[in-house]
């Protein structure tokens, strides 16, 4: 697999040791699979199925290559993810403005969380989807999650409506982000 080139240099959070990267045509699309498997298994436990919780590898392999894939490493370990891409191409009657962009399998290794990685990684996609040409940040996520709710919220995204995926067991809330301010 060959990600679009941006010229952009490896992030490197030398306080933390965790360096941030694009995946590159070395990565193995396994190890991410395995990683989002990993995370998102505790909302499976709460009985909400995300579709990372159970994505093939060849799923992972299409959703990496639809945009910007980033990868977090610890002491070379994989611990961390987000894709983006501006602007996003939504489903027909999604609730979002033309030309926002995105981002989706953004992931934490649980041994890594509360360390401020999730926050750095949004933070990188947030960027990401501004220098691509988007002035506002589109995601969703299970209405049921009202803790990854609250910080999405407490980051400034705002609910604007809800989609149903048909590959969760959930509505999703949809919540959007200027990030022109």
């Amino acid at each position: 697999m060959t990600p679009r080139s941006t010229g952009t240099p490896e992030l490197r959070d030398h306080h933390a040791g965790v360096a941030v990267r694009r995946f590159t045509a070395g990565d193995s699309a396994d190890d991410l699979t395995r990683l989002l498997h990993r995370v998102y298994a505790e909302h499976t436990e709460a009985g909400r199925v995300f579709f990372a919780s159970y994505q093939s590898v060849q799923d992972t392999v299409d959703r990496v290559v639809k945009g910007e894939c980033w990868l977090a490493f610890l002491g070379g370990e994989l611990v961390g993810s987000v894709t983006v891409a501006a602007p996003y191409v939504a489903p027909k009657g999604y609730p979002t403005p033309a030309g926002a962009g995105s981002f989706w399998q953004l992931a934490v290794d649980p041994a890594c969380q509360r360390m401020g990685l999730g926050q750095r990684l949004l933070t990188l996609a947030e960027d990401r989807i501004v220098a691509l040409g988007s002035t506002e940040a589109v995601i969703d996520t299970s209405i049921e999650a009202v803790e990854l709710v609250d910080w999405y919220r407490r980051r400034r995204y705002v609910p604007v409506g809800t989609w149903r995926w048909d590959v969760t067991n959930y509505e999703s809330v949809v919540l959007l982000k200027d990030l022109a301010t």
